[in-house]
Order: structure tokens, then C-alpha cells, then sequence
């Protein structure tokens, strides 16, 4: 069978939630029996009429961006830096809310605040690991990624710092400590819609791959 729980999203939403992870029609028709919010990751280019005969909407486009150390272009300036240790308490006030290009946030069967709340407690899971790095302009934090690997999972600017061209400097430093850790590529994945990201990371060097366009579906 081509569906999975997803026990994260489940704790937040606090409904059953799935991910099916083919295109065959008997599970289409088994989540249309089985209340919980369900997921389907698609090719762009793929046949969608399935999809939507039995319900499902279109929430978000994902696409890859990656880079190579040697193509990766660094931007340096001793004003910025990255490094672990942030405190929680200050991520979070970076975080909350930063989300909204996020296709939970754009789901509008979904609640806004638990989309929040989904974002902030992965960001916890992730601070626990040691997977975050603190962004600073100067000795004021400016944001943080956090990371798994050689892919950025998660990434924000603080408002004041946004639309200052501060990213291509704290993106650098943050990629540069990867890259130190013996990484040899960077990945990551973002929303077409978030343009201040995709003109970030085609800035530092990046080229972009896998896209997916992400469908929802709430069965009551």
C-alpha cells in the first residue's frame, strides 16, 4: 500500500495525516474511507487528473536548489557570521511566523497558528540534534539555518533583516561551516512562490533540479 503516516505532522494537527507515495488508484479511493489530512508529492509534468477526481488541491511547487563547493559562490565580510550554541528561546522569535510561503500555511483547510507550531517544534528537533546554526550580523542575531547533513532543511531571516542584502553574507557563513565539516554539496529545497530565496540562492551559485508540486486533501 502507497500510504505512510507521518506521526510529526499528526502531533501538530492533531489528526491523522498521511503521505501516498504512489500514484495507484486504490489508494486514492482507501484515503477517501479513512479521515485524516493527506499528501501527494507529484512530477509537474505528471497527469493530475486522478488527483483531482478524487479532491485533491493544489497547496505548493517545491524546487531543489544545489551547489557544489567549487561552484558555490562565497560573499565574506567579518560583520557576518554563523555559529551553534543560539539559544532557543531566541530562534523562536525568528522563526514563528516566518513560514508563510510554507504549504501548510498555504493549505486553507489547515489552521495558520498550528502551522506555526509545526515549524517551531521542528526547529526544536533540530536545536536538540546540534543541526543550527545562529545567523549574526555584527553581535545581533539575524537568523539561523539549520541543517541535516549537506542539505539545508530549514532557514529564516529575522524581519529587520529582510530586504537589507545581508542574505548572500549570513548564507555564506553558514554554507562555509558546512562545507568545513567536509560536505562537499549543498542542497536544499524551497517553494517556487518564496522569490527571495530562489534570487538568494541563484546569487550564491546554486542550480536548481527536482521540482514537485505538492497536493492536499482533508478527509473528514
Amino acid at each position: 500500500m502507497g500510504i505512510e503516516e507521518t506521526p510529526w505532522d499528526k502531533a501538530v494537527f492533531g489528526m491523522p495525516t498521511f503521505e501516498i507515495t504512489g500514484l495507484a488508484e486504490e489508494d486514492f479511493a482507501l484515503a477517501l474511507r479513512q479521515p485524516g489530512h493527506y499528501t501527494v508529492k507529484i512530477d509537474p509534468l505528471a497527469d493530475k487528473r486522478m488527483l483531482h477526481e478524487y479532491g485533491f488541491y493544489y497547496c505548493d511547487t517545491l524546487i531543489e536548489p544545489h551547489c557544489t563547493r567549487e561552484g558555490f559562490r562565497f560573499f565574506e565580510h567579518r560583520d557576518f557570521r554563523a555559529m551553534p550554541g543560539t539559544s532557543m528561546a531566541a530562534l523562536l522569535k525568528i522563526c514563528h511566523g516566518a513560514f508563510s510561503h510554507g504549504r501548510f500555511h498555504r493549505d486553507f483547510n489547515l489552521n495558520r497558528d498550528l502551522a506555526d507550531l509545526r515549524y517551531d517544534r521542528w526547529l526544536e528537533s533540530l536545536h536538540n540534534e546540534g543541526k543550527v546554526l545562529g545567523l549574526y550580523h555584527k553581535e545581533e542575531l539575524a537568523g539561523f539555518v539549520a541543517f541535516s547533513g549537506s542539505c539545508l532543511v530549514l532557514h529564516a531571516l529575522g524581519q529587520n533583516f529582510r530586504g537589507r542584502g545581508y542574505g548572500k553574507y549570513l548564507w555564506s557563513a553558514a554554507c562555509k561551516e558546512i562545507f568545513a565539516r567536509g560536505e562537499t554539496e549543498i542542497t536544499s529545497s524551497i517553494s517556487a512562490s518564496n522569490l527571495a530565496a530562489l534570487n538568494l540562492y541563484a546569487s550564491l551559485g546554486f542550480k536548481f533540479g527536482k521540482a514537485v508540486d505538492v497536493y492536499h486533501l482533508l478527509v473528514k
